[in-house]
């Protein structure tokens, strides 16, 4: 698992925030493990790049999970932390995932619609077709974008933000994401990630008001991957 950080992983920056491609692997922000978290490593980056001779503000805006790669929104200031954290809850940052999963026969765009439960135990969450206590309604639209000789592309757009939704739901159509053993993928990636990219972030920007769209380039030290980008 990757904890290292490089400033090629940078895909925006300005005084108010700094998005990331995050590697798979990589921790968005420290957990049980201890493992290094990308909000440490990249106060360290920045410390030490602009010669801050005192402690480096760097807020984390929102999630994704371990084993997934792409976007990650950072703030810099207190007030872009804020206001961007507000915006996630409104739902006004528009997320775009991509992920790969084997070559079965399902509609070509689908919008579904399940009930999750997690489950803080085993870290996983249940999927329930009708409302069940203690789920909660998730939504997503996916559309295959490519097909590969053994796998398809989906693209993804989240209606709600649920625990693993979109890892739960694709499961729970018998279409598991490539690589994520959790929700029923034959295989492990060789990186130990799974096959999902948060690909593109669109959203105004929380000082500027400036529209902000920013596409985050796939895993590149993997083939399938790369034959999806091409």
């Amino acid at each position: 698992m990757n904890q290292n950080f490089n400033d090629s992983q940078i895909v925006f920056e300005d005084n108010h925030m700094m998005v990331i491609n995050k590697k798979p692997g990589q921790l968005v922000q420290g957990d049980k493990t201890g493992d290094s978290s990308l909000l440490e490593l990249i106060k360290d980056f920045i410390k030490k790049r602009d010669d801050k001779p005192g402690n480096v503000f760097l807020g984390l805006v929102h999630r994704i999970d371990r084993p997934t790669s792409g976007l990650v929104i950072y703030a810099k200031t207190s007030k872009a932390l804020s206001r961007l954290t507000v915006m996630v809850k409104n739902r006004e940052v528009k997320k775009t995932y991509w992920a790969i999963v084997a070559k079965e026969m399902i509609p070509k765009s689908q919008r579904l619609v399940h009930y999750l439960q997690k489950n803080e135990k085993t870290n996983k969450a249940t999927v329930f077709i009708k409302p069940t206590e203690n789920a909660k309604e998730s939504i997503l639209n996916y559309q295959t974008i490519k097909t590969l000789d053994n796998y398809q592309l989906l693209e993804i757009n989240l209606e709600t933000g649920r625990h693993h939704q979109i890892r739960a739901q694709l499961s729970k159509i018998g279409v598991p994401i490539k690589g994520d053993l959790k929700y029923g993928a034959p295989r492990s990636n060789p990186d130990g990630g799974i096959s999902l990219h948060a690909r593109k972030l669109e959203f105004e920007h929380p000082v500027t008001k400036e529209n902000v769209e920013i596409t985050a380039p796939v895993p590149q030290n993997d083939a399938i991957w790369k034959a999806c980008e091409d």
